[in-house]
């Protein structure tokens, strides 16, 4: 696999090895032994899959206590997501970044606890598939509006007008009111 640290270290993009024949291909998506000789000891205990439609915007979620940190892939479609580092104590507190992940590409995206995160499909469909660090806990679940201007996250719209979001995305908190990390 293809370690790369983004603009924000922790968030590491994962790019698995490809084996392909005239049969079709294998991949590794998670190995434990090797996500820690990469410097990733981590432990998963939930996994999760969402399946979106062309132009839905998912996010940004994350939760306040059981944060979950999350490796995320998509299986069929591209999306483009997004992690926002929500640690007062990083240098990167309030940054953003976001990567294309695609099924074509089998690419993955490494985004630790601390931060919050959301998608926005690209292609027609999606499946997006990510493994938690913890499990999900309602009452602790938070949102951040996608269109905080604060974070000005460049959400790549592929039409004039606003994402399909659902009521809960829609009523987000703004950055400057949302409950952080320390």
């Amino acid at each position: 696999m293809e370690w790369v640290k983004t603009a924000i270290p922790d968030v590491i993009h994962i790019v698995p090895d490809i084996h392909g024949d005239g049969r079709g291909y294998f991949k590794e998506t998670w190995n434990s032994k090797a996500f820690a000789e990469s410097g990733l000891d981590i432990d998963f205990v939930q996994d999760n899959e969402s399946r979106s439609r062309r132009g839905t915007l998912r996010g940004l979620h994350y939760q306040i206590t059981q944060p979950q940190g999350k490796l995320v892939r998509v299986c069929y479609g591209t999306v483009f997501d997004v992690a926002v580092d929500l640690r007062r104590s990083s240098p990167t507190f309030g940054k953003w970044v976001g990567k294309y992940l695609s099924a074509e590409r089998h690419n993955m995206l490494w985004i630790p606890p601390g931060f919050a995160h959301g998608f926005y499909v690209t292609s027609d469909a999606a499946v997006l598939l990510y493994k938690c660090t913890d499990f999900y806990a309602p009452e602790y679940d938070r949102t951040i509006v996608w269109d905080d201007a604060d974070l000005a996250i460049d959400w790549p719209l592929h039409y004039s007008g606003e994402p399909l979001l659902s009521g809960k995305d829609r009523m987000g908190n703004r950055f400057s009111m949302a409950e952080c990390f320390p």
